[in-house]
């Protein structure tokens, strides 16, 4: 079974930040306060159709035929996903403009 990396707190739903990153190889640990690609904080299911987008080509057409879908079911769901992106990304816009200014 694959472990995927939450995005969300379990308990309050925030945003999880990565605090440690280490290497495995050599033990060298790096510590601070790091915010999630904007890709990483989308759920397993939106990261698996943006893998399928681009391994289609790009085609909405291959996609659908691939998820056993109709052309106008596959559109509308990326478009949600793409709503979903804008919306984290103007999210994570306003949390930097916000760390920043209060520094």
């Amino acid at each position: 079974m694959i472990r995927t990396l939450p995005s969300r707190c379990p308990s309050c739903g925030q945003a999880l930040d990565v605090v440690r990153l280490a290497c495995s190889r050599c033990d060298t640990a790096v510590e601070g306060r790091f915010g999630l690609p904007l890709l990483a904080r989308l759920d397993a299911e939106d990261q698996e159709l943006i893998l399928s987008f681009l391994t289609a080509s790009g085609s909405l057409k291959e996609l659908a035929k691939r998820y056993g879908l109709s052309y106008p079911t596959v559109r509308n769901r990326l478009d949600a996903l793409i709503e979903r992106i804008e919306r984290l990304a103007a999210a994570a816009e306003s949390e930097t403009k916000e760390g920043n200014h209060g520094k």
